[in-house]
């Protein structure tokens, strides 16, 4: 690829890359680019995790994509699904034509001078280029080379095996095995479930608990109403309808934790009955949506629960064993295969090393604008989604938002934007305010928000569809400068 340019360069063939190629060649036809895939495959979440039971914990009419209606009767969606909705998506677009395989992203640079991104590549250990007047960073918010596993006393003695969901592999076989499976998020919570089936016993071990929503794993409402409609406004007037609940939700709880955690306590009660521990198991000790509320599509977690096949242990580790695992309350549980289901390992731009004319940029240091660009970070965005929704949501929000960027600079012949925050007024804050262990440990290296718009996050979609698609693009924060032919002016006049 040495000394190929192109008007867009977008990193990672996942949910949002290739989203960013339909936005790309719908709103920016005239406008070149490729998508820069480390791995050998389209779908990124979708085909790096490959633990049982992996599925959404979004509902898919607003994890899909806005311009491809979801049409099975799933809303909550399996991970194999997912990935061929993913991989649909870009065939029939042709977006995968523009798909550079097993090419590692390792940095880039930006020239002014060139009004260009110099991007470093890796392909089959041989290190090249591509050059790109605008940076789409597509690869996710964390690091595909390993998740988080805290470092566990005495687990060198341990026998079985011990696996992180984000290394699992085809051979790992747990029919008629005693399975651990220590942590209380998404990924445990999907885990226990699908490997109660066939396991011996399956232990769901936290040291805390977390709140656990039931929902029916289809959505009646939406399946009658594509029976009825035209399946584009079906899955129009459902997404609207997901996305609204999602928000009135989300700001009732924020107004009223009380009242929402005691419901959500209750339902619980409901489903595992008056003589189940609830307390001890299921009552977070934070309020809701300081960490991310887990989902069950058809309470599956509480009836692996009731029927005996699982169990939830609410302990902290005091080592490993030979066989298992001891407790701290003196409890052991015995284990042929341990999964740590402890989290990933957040990363700011995707992890790349970037430098603006010679100056090394830390994430840290930068604040976001708009919840995409960087301060003083020229023809860069990067597509992150909500926290309190579906992903999706936001990078949707994101591509149309790029795509507008691109063709004003386009129209008045501008070939640099660059965020600038001139108010002296902005504090900072945090990038999340999630209290999530993930969240916590990384938070340092990322961007920071700022206390006003543009540089706040509103983690509100009707509130961000309002300000990328409709407000105007000057700003007086965005910096437009470097008009198209000054570089050769520059040259004649020499």
């Amino acid at each position: 690829m040495a000394n190929e340019h192109f008007d867009v360069a977008v990193v990672g063939a996942g949910l949002s890359g290739i989203g960013a190629g339909y936005h790309l060649q719908a709103n920016c036809p005239d406008r070149s680019y490729v998508i820069l895939e480390g791995r050998d495959a389209i779908g990124g979440t979708w085909d790096l995790f490959r633990y049982p039971g992996i599925r959404s914990d979004s509902d898919m009419f607003t994890l899909g994509y806005a311009f491809k209606p979801w049409t099975q009767a799933k809303a909550i969606a399996d991970g194999p699904s997912i990935l061929n909705y993913v991989r649909e998506t870009a065939r029939e677009h042709g977006i995968d034509q523009h798909i550079r395989f097993n090419t590692q992203v390792k940095g880039a640079s930006w020239s002014t001078e060139d009004a260009a991104w110099t991007v470093e590549v890796e392909k089959d250990g041989k290190r090249s280029h591509v050059t790109a007047n605008f940076l789409f960073l597509c690869g996710g918010y964390y690091s595909y080379a390993g998740g988080y596993t805290p470092e566990f006393p005495g687990v060198e003695s341990f026998k079985g095996q011990l696996v992180h969901p984000q290394k699992w592999t085809p051979d790992i076989d747990h029919a008629g095995k005693k399975v651990v499976v220590i942590g209380s998020g998404a990924t445990a919570v999907t885990l226990v479930p699908e490997m109660a089936k066939t396991a011996a016993h399956v232990t769901m071990l936290q040291r805390s608990p977390t709140y656990v929503v039931a929902a029916p794993g289809e959505d009646k409402q939406a399946n009658w109403l594509r029976t009825k409609l035209p399946a584009k406004l079906a899955y129009a007037i459902t997404r609207w309808r997901k996305v609204l609940f999602g928000m009135v939700f989300y700001n009732y709880a924020r107004k009223q934790p009380a009242k929402v955690k005691a419901g959500i306590i209750e339902m619980v009660r409901k489903e595992m009955g008056p003589d189940y521990d609830v307390a001890t198991h299921f009552t977070p000790t934070y309020n809701p949506w300081d960490q991310r509320i887990c989902l069950v599509p058809d309470a599956d977690l509480f009836t692996a629960l009731k029927s005996g096949k699982a169990e939830v242990v609410t302990d902290h580790i005091e080592t490993f064993t030979e066989t298992g695992i001891k407790l701290k309350s003196g409890k052991v549980l015995e284990a042929d295969i341990v999964v740590s289901a402890t989290g990933l390992v957040l990363q700011a731009m995707n992890g790349l090393k970037l430098t603006v004319d010679g100056r090394v940029i830390d994430p840290g240091k930068t604040l976001s604008y708009k919840g995409m660009m960087y301060s003083d970070v020229p023809n860069l965005a990067s597509a992150f989604g909500y926290t309190n929704a579906s992903w999706t949501l936001k990078c949707d929000l994101t591509c149309e938002y790029v795509c507008r960027l691109l063709n004003h600079m386009k129209k008045t012949g501008n070939r640099q934007v660059t965020p600038r925050n001139d108010d002296p007024n902005i504090g900072e804050v945090p990038w999340l305010d999630f209290s999530s262990g993930y969240v916590q440990r990384a938070m340092a290296s990322f961007p920071k928000q700022g206390t006003k718009a543009p540089w706040k996050l509103h983690q509100n979609y009707a509130l961000d569809l309002m300000n990328l698609r409709f407000t105007k693009i000057e700003d007086g924060v965005l910096a437009f400068t470097n008009k198209a032919g000054a570089k050769a002016r520059r040259l004649e006049a020499a």
